[in-house]
């Protein structure tokens, strides 16, 4: 497409204001609801400017990009407000745009008087495609912005040219995570500690972050175990004229790993009434009386889902005005009703309800949350309980850590196999064993013996999925890893790889080149051991054999397969493969490399 034709191309579509908006939605995990949509703007389907990525290259080509950004803004302030959509409406614009000298204050909040909404609705959305150096101009610019009620949003996080600094120099109501370290995240640590650092800044700056770009289930479960609440990607809803308006359509994951945190919430239920949204403030007030212990009472909707909560002190507070008895008692229950609520699904873990409390600052020790089954009223959770058992719950795997490591030892890795087996799951259970360990800590030293520990311990941790895997150490130089039963092979060869890459640094430079060292044997004799390697026994756990074993018998399989695998030389694993389990007396198909 030639220059002219492409500005010939926008003169039509501005002229005529051929461009469409799709609305994308963006999920409360913990309060199961919608947030809110960002409007995408889309050129003629039959031109090459439908793309939006060459429509705004048109625009900022020539000059008119502040003129097609009031466009596409005024199109979706339209469109969200004929279709009914709830929520917060994420208008994306671009800083260049707002330091335009063509820009003119106002248009906006024009555009929402006419369609009936409000700027508390309303998140800019900052869109960096290119550098933007006077950061105190576009601070400027904003101002008036958050004057007039707006909320700002910082787009694709990571990915601009100096996002970092106009995070922390603008301090954006909401970030969102650039789709880069999202796709992926599951299997891939990098990501994970990039993601966990823009927490811990968010909860710092009062920032609320958005993760993007979600298209697998397993990374809404890392993302949504890591305790980020807002997310936004095609799994949960593609791009529609007219979007999803019900976030009960969209499927959660409800499969947890086999860490110590998995379980659900029946230690904390507390199976309290509820009371229709349409009930009288009157009698919701009189079940508060009827009974002195408690503390909050959750609203439903016709079909048993909650749709707010009551919490005694915020209604003896609002009933304190004068008159305000008389006035609201006959008043349904949802005039008075918190709509800023948690709610999480009955076979959430400990660890994820937790993280979602610590993200909602504006959760009050004393407030309760609702427990859900499959999106119906369960009953309710006390923060106060969460917390105790919490405590409990790291005590408890403190005292059964491995005190160098720190990864769950022999009872864990117990209770973890006996899981695995009650839940019938398919899994490769890997006894990973150091070869040439004895001899190296004779030449080296314990404490560099105890450096290749930690190396391990590391290596072995990179190779988790953390939605279904699990690692232990058993003790010494013995270790347990349970994979998921897809790409178990792929993740060995890379943890081989990656150990021994890291172990070249543990070495003398002429063991190094030797390949290899001399240490004394078990008689005494001077002996050439090969350098540090991994045997790792491998037991593929069909579903249908689980009731067959117990977590002994796992146990023992992975170590005899561990055994075969040492019988080889440098790194190697070998595969037992319960499928030809015969009762107590196994003989099983054996795979090795």
């Amino acid at each position: 497409m030639t220059a002219t034709s492409q500005s010939s191309s926008l003169d039509h579509i501005l002229a005529h204001g051929d461009i469409s908006t799709l609305f994308q939605p963006i999920v409360s995990l913990s309060e199961r609801r919608i947030l809110g949509y960002e409007a995408l703007t889309r050129g003629p389907s039959d031109s090459p400017l439908h793309s939006p990525i060459n429509l705004l290259a048109a625009a900022r080509h020539g000059g008119r990009l502040n003129e097609l950004e009031m466009a596409c803004r005024q199109n979706a302030c339209r469109c969200f407000s004929q279709r009914r959509l709830r929520g917060k409406l994420f208008l994306n614009a671009s800083p260049e745009s707002l330091l335009e000298a063509s820009h003119k204050p106002g248009r906006t909040l024009e555009f929402l008087r006419t369609y009936g909404l409000s700027p508390e609705q309303v998140v800019i959305e900052l869109t960096e495609q290119s550098p933007t150096d006077d950061v105190a101009l576009l601070d400027t610019a904003l101002h008036h912005y958050r004057d007039m009620g707006f909320l700002i949003a910082l787009d694709d996080l990571g990915a601009g040219y100096s996002s970092l600094r106009m995070w922390s120099e603008l301090r954006p109501d909401y970030v969102k995570i650039d789709r880069y370290f999202i796709d992926g995240i599951h299997l891939d640590a990098v990501k994970r500690k990039f993601v966990e650092s823009i927490l811990k800044i968010a909860r710092t700056s009062h920032s609320q972050v958005i993760a993007e770009g979600i298209e697998l289930q397993e990374e809404l479960t890392v993302l949504m175990e890591m305790g980020v609440d807002l997310v936004q990607g095609y799994l949960l809803g593609r791009p529609q004229e007219q979007p999803c308006l019900d976030a009960e359509r969209i499927v959660l994951p409800s499969q947890v790993g086999l860490n110590e945190d998995s379980g659900d919430l029946s230690p904390l239920l507390l199976r309290q009434p509820a009371v229709s949204q349409e009930q009288p403030v009157g009698e919701v007030l009189e079940i508060f009386r009827m009974q002195a212990n408690l503390n909050s009472l959750a609203v439903l909707d016709e079909g048993s889902r909650p749709v707010g909560i009551v919490h005694r002190n915020l209604l003896s507070e609002a009933l304190l005005k004068p008159f305000a008895t008389d006035l609201l008692s006959r008043k349904p229950i949802s005039r008075l009703m918190s709509d800023d609520f948690l709610a999480v699904e009955l076979h959430q873990s400990l660890q994820q309800v937790s993280r979602l409390l610590t993200s909602r600052a504006r959760q009050r020790i004393e407030e309760d949350f609702i427990i859900t089954h499959e999106g119906d009223y369960h009953g309710l959770g006390r923060v106060i309980d969460v917390l105790k058992l919490i405590t409990e719950m790291k005590i408890q795997q403190a005292r059964h850590a491995n005190p160098l490591t720190l990864l769950p030892g022999n009872v864990p890795i117990q209770q973890c196999l006996a899981r695995l087996l009650q839940q019938e799951r398919e899994a490769v259970i890997c006894y990973v064993d150091l070869d040439n360990f004895k001899p190296f800590n004779d030449i080296y030293g314990y404490a560099k013996g105890d450096e290749v520990l930690l190396c391990l311990s590391h290596c072995l941790g990179e190779r988790l999925d953390y939605s279904c895997d699990f690692v232990g150490h058993i003790g010494g130089d013995d270790f347990m890893l349970v994979l998921g039963p897809n790409d178990w092979q792929r993740r060995l060869e890379l943890l081989f790889e990656d150990f021994q890459k890291r172990c070249r640094s543990f070495y003398r430079s002429e063991h190094l080149s030797d390949g290899c060292f001399i240490a004394q044997d078990r008689q005494g004799q001077q002996t050439r051991y090969p350098l540090l390697a991994l045997s790792v026994g491998a037991v593929h756990l069909r579903p249908y054999r689980a009731q067959e074993l117990d977590a002994a018998m796992l146990a023992g399989l992975a170590s005899e397969a561990k055994h075969q695998a040492k019988l080889k030389p440098g790194f190697s694993w070998h595969l037992l493969d319960t499928d030809n389990h015969q009762d107590q007396n196994p003989s099983l198909a054996a795979c090795a490399r």
